[in-house]
């Protein structure tokens, strides 16, 4: 049977789904994780990490990989994980980041080096609604962080680009020493999102 064609750039294999494909992760994403790594040192060894928005799983599966297991890792989403690490190094939440019950288990393993989402709200094609959803979400991960990241940890978020972009960074400058907006190679050409880096949370 033939396959319709599309003209949706999103499902032809690139580059960087060719290279996930080949060294086994979920997801090409993992690679604007790396780059962001590489560039703010996000993450070490020892480290408590939560994944927001982690499934497939290919940020968890980085951070399993990088770090040599040599990490906590809590993982949360709404929807099934495919991956699942080494069970005495990683708990997966299957839950609403909204919701306060999952707030409460996350609180209860914590504190976290790093709060890292690669998060979206379900999109419905209108770039105004699209990106006010995205700043909602972006703010309310900036919220969680506040209540779950160590002192001297770190956030890294994405979020579309709309406007709002800098209001919520200018958050982030007031409770991290480092404050950035960064665009990954790995994001896709016709992509309008971008991502909010803090590094080392003020006490």
């Amino acid at each position: 049977m033939t396959k319709p064609k599309t003209n949706n750039p999103r499902s032809t294999p690139d580059h960087y789904s060719e290279r996930a494909r080949k060294q086994g992760y979920f997801a090409r994403s993992v690679y604007k994780l790396e780059e962001i790594n590489q560039k703010f040192s996000l993450i070490k060894p020892g480290g408590r990490y939560l994944d927001m928005g982690a499934a497939p799983g290919s940020w968890s599966q980085y951070l399993v990989r990088s770090l040599k297991q040599r990490l906590q890792l809590v993982s949360v989403d709404i929807q099934e994980m495919r991956y699942q690490g080494p069970a005495d190094i990683h708990t997966v939440i299957l839950g609403d980041m909204y919701d306060r019950t999952v707030q409460e288990r996350l609180a209860e393993l914590g504190p976290y080096n790093a709060l890292l989402s690669d998060a979206a709200p379900n999109t419905m094609g209108n770039r105004l609604v699209d990106t006010s959803a995205s700043a909602a979400m972006a703010e309310h991960l900036i919220f969680l962080a506040d209540q779950l990241v160590l002192p001297g940890g770190n956030l890294l978020i994405k979020i579309f680009l709309g406007g709002e972009e800098q209001e919520l960074l200018k958050q982030v400058r007031q409770k991290y020493r480092t404050a950035k907006q960064f665009k990954p190679k790995g994001c896709r050409k016709e992509s309008f999102e971008t991502y909010l880096v803090g590094v080392e949370k003020l006490a």
